[in-house]
C-alpha cells in the first residue's frame, strides 16, 4: 500500500480504477503520487501489466488471487463509451458501499443506458457522471502522466446523485489538480459537441486531404498546419464511439459548418465578382471574433499577453539555456511555442509575457546575446 506524502489528499481510499489506459493510468499515477492506495483492473492483461509497471497501482486480479477483499471508497470507470454503462452498473452492484463515477466524454447516453439497465436505478444515487477535459493524442498507459489533469476543468454531472457522491467525485478532481465544474448532462454534451467533437472532426477532415499530397508541398508546412491537424492523430476506435454517442448534437453544428462552406465555395468560384471580397473578409472577421472568445491562460482573453520571438540555434541545450536566462530576469513566461524554420538549423521560440514586461525581457535577452526578431 502506498504511503501518504506531504502533498496530502481529500480522499481516504482505496480507489479502484477500471480501465488502465491513458486516463485511467494517469489517475492512478496522480493518486499514488499523493499517497493513496490505487487498485487497477482492465480487460487487457498487457494493459494492466504496463500500468502496474509504471507505478499506477496494484492489480485487482492479484489481490483476488491472494484472497484479499477490496472495499473501495471510490470506483472510477475509465473504459470506452460503448461499455461504460455496463461496467458502471456492475461496479454499483459489486461495491455497494462505494461511490462509482465514470470519466466518459459523453454523458447523457451513459445515464440513459444506466436508467434502462435492470436493477441499476436504485443505486444511481451513488453514481456520478464526470468528464475531465484533458488528454493526449497518444493512447495507452505508456502515455500516462500524473500531471495530466493539473489545471484542467473536470465536469461533474450529478443531478440525480447524492450530495455525498458528488463531493467524493469532486475530491478526486481536486486531488488530481483539476478544476471542478458542475453541469447537467445535456449542457455538457452540447458544450463538448462544439468545443471538442467539432474540432476533432474538422482536424481529421483537413488531415485527410494530406494523404496523397506531394512530399515537396508538405516540406513547406509550418505550425499553422501542425496546429490544425494535431488532434487528427487521435485514436479512431475511441472517436467512432464518441461521435456516435453525441451525433445528434454534433450534426446540428455541422449543418452550420456546411452552410459556411457552401457560402465560401460559392464566393471562391467567382472571387472577383461583386461582393466576393467583402464576403471573404466577413468570413475571416467572423473567425477572428470567435477565436477572440476562447479563454487563454487562467481564463484570460487570448490576446492579453505580449509576444516576442527569439532565434534559437538547433543544437542541444539551447532551449534550456534560453529558459534559464529568462528565469534570471524574474519575468514569468505565460506561454511558449517552438517552431522550426524550414531549411535552416534554427528554431523560433515564441514567448508570451505580461505586456509591461515585453520591452524589459527583449532588452535583457539582447544583452545576453540572443536575437529577438519580434
Amino acid at each position: 500500500m502506498a504511503m501518504r506524502t506531504e502533498q496530502g489528499t481529500h480522499l481516504a481510499g482505496p480507489v479502484l480504477v477500471i480501465g488502465a489506459g491513458l486516463l485511467g493510468a494517469s489517475i492512478g499515477l496522480g493518486l499514488r503520487a499523493r499517497g493513496l492506495d490505487v487498485v487497477l483492473s482492465d480487460s487487457s492483461p498487457s494493459t494492466e501489466a504496463v500500468a502496474r509497471d509504471i507505478g499506477a497501482g496494484r492489480l485487482l486480479a492479484e489481490l483476488q488471487d491472494a484472497g484479499e477483499q477490496l472495499a473501495p471508497e471510490l470506483v472510477v470507470v475509465a473504459t470506452p463509451p460503448d461499455v461504460t454503462a455496463r461496467v458502471v452498473a456492475a461496479a454499483l452492484r459489486d461495491y455497494p458501499d462505494a461511490v462509482v463515477m465514470d470519466i466518459c466524454s459523453v454523458k447523457e447516453a451513459i445515464l440513459r443506458e444506466l436508467e434502462a439497465t435492470p436493477g441499476a436505478a436504485p443505486h444511481l444515487s451513488r453514481y456520478v457522471g464526470t468528464h475531465p477535459m484533458a488528454g493526449r493524442e497518444t493512447s495507452g498507459p505508456v502515455a500516462a502522466r500524473a500531471e495530466l489533469f493539473t489545471g484542467a476543468p473536470w465536469v461533474l454531472c450529478g443531478a440525480d446523485s447524492s450530495a455525498e457522491a458528488v463531493l467524493c467525485a469532486e475530491r478526486l478532481a481536486v486531488d488530481l489538480g483539476a478544476v471542478p465544474a458542475r453541469m447537467s448532462v445535456e449542457e455538457h454534451d452540447q458544450a463538448v459537441a462544439l468545443i471538442s467533437h467539432l474540432p476533432q472532426v474538422v482536424s481529421s477532415l483537413v488531415a485527410s486531404r494530406l494523404q496523397d499530397s506531394p512530399v515537396q508541398a508538405l516540406s513547406l508546412a509550418g505550425n499553422g498546419l501542425r496546429d490544425v491537424t494535431r488532434i487528427a492523430a487521435s485514436d479512431p476506435r475511441l472517436w467512432v464511439q464518441i461521435l456516435a454517442a453525441n451525433a445528434g448534437r454534433l450534426v446540428e453544428i455541422l449543418y452550420g459548418v456546411r452552410e459556411d462552406l457552401n457560402r465560401l465555395i460559392s464566393t471562391l468560384e467567382d472571387p472577383t465578382g461583386g461582393g466576393s471580397r467583402l464576403d471573404m473578409a466577413q468570413l475571416m472577421s467572423e473567425g477572428n471574433a470567435g477565436q477572440a472568445r476562447v479563454p487563454g491562460k487562467h481564463g484570460t482573453p487570448p490576446n492579453s499577453f505580449a509576444r516576442l520571438t527569439v532565434l534559437v540555434d538547433d543544437v542541444p541545450g539551447q532551449i534550456a539555456k534560453l529558459l534559464t536566462e529568462i528565469g534570471l530576469t524574474g519575468i514569468n513566461v505565460e506561454d511558449f511555442r517552438l517552431e522550426h524554420s524550414p531549411g535552416r538549423q534554427v528554431g523560433l521560440a515564441e514567448l508570451s509575457v505580461i505586456p509591461g514586461k515585453r520591452q524589459e525581457l527583449t532588452e535583457s535577452l539582447t544583452q545576453r546575446g540572443w536575437k529577438v526578431v519580434q
